[in-house]
């Protein structure tokens, strides 16, 4: 199976995109303050919204970076490059300023389904932040030469859907418990913080070598 990345980047990828699926976001803000305004089914179909933004920003970088490669090996490397910078920036402001989870019930009538499913999915799609990060994560885990580059960035991104929602999942159904817990145990969200900037700074290090050789 081409499209699937050898086992040592498929598991350095799970670590990373578990990692970040616990650490507090706006992506687990959005799931707990539903969850505690219109109850876990509600918030369940938010989670739902947001993975279907995913698929979205996965086909782009999928498409858009093989369009890249085609045209300018050079300017794919330049682009993991910057990519990996940007990930020791995220990795040097989550040791300065730390996870955000700002939980507010909102009070309000019931949505629909398909508005809930929609608020997650416009959410996602209009976060320039998440943007970036598609565009600076995934390419980390591919080579320019490989020729399944399209099928494998495609494989990663649907695989981060598969580890994320069940963890978002899980956010929901223990809104109540874990919003409290977590805006009490700080060292614990701390710990999050330093494991997630330790995580992308070897990335972004490993990059920096590999382009330097």
């Amino acid at each position: 199976m081409d499209f699937v990345p050898s086992l040592p980047t498929l598991l350095a990828f799970a670590a990373a995109s578990l990692l970040l699926a616990a650490t507090p976001g706006p992506d687990m803000t959005l799931s707990i303050s539903r969850s505690l305004a219109q109850g876990r089914k509600a918030a369940l179909f938010v989670v739902l919204g947001t993975g279907l933004g995913i698929v979205v920003h996965t086909m782009l970088v999928a498409f858009g970076i093989s369009a890249l490669i085609t045209a300018s090996p050079t300017a794919f490397l330049v682009l993991k490059t910057g990519g990996a910078a940007y990930l020791f920036w995220l990795a040097v402001q989550a040791m300065r300023h730390g996870s955000t989870l700002s939980v507010k019930k909102i009070d309000g009538a019931k949505g629909t389904a398909f508005a809930n499913v929609a608020t997650g999915f416009w959410v996602n799609i209009l976060n320039p932040k998440v943007v970036i990060f598609f565009m600076t994560f995934l390419p980390q885990f591919v080579s320019a030469t490989d020729p399944s580059v399209t099928s494998k960035l495609l494989f990663l991104g649907f695989f981060f859907i598969v580890i994320g929602m069940p963890v978002n999942a899980m956010v929901v159904l223990a809104a109540d418990w874990l919003a409290a817990w977590l805006q009490k145990n700080k060292r614990f969200m701390r710990a999050l913080d330093f494991s997630f900037a330790g995580v992308f700074s070897i990335f972004a290090v490993k990059i920096f070598l590999t382009q330097a050789r």
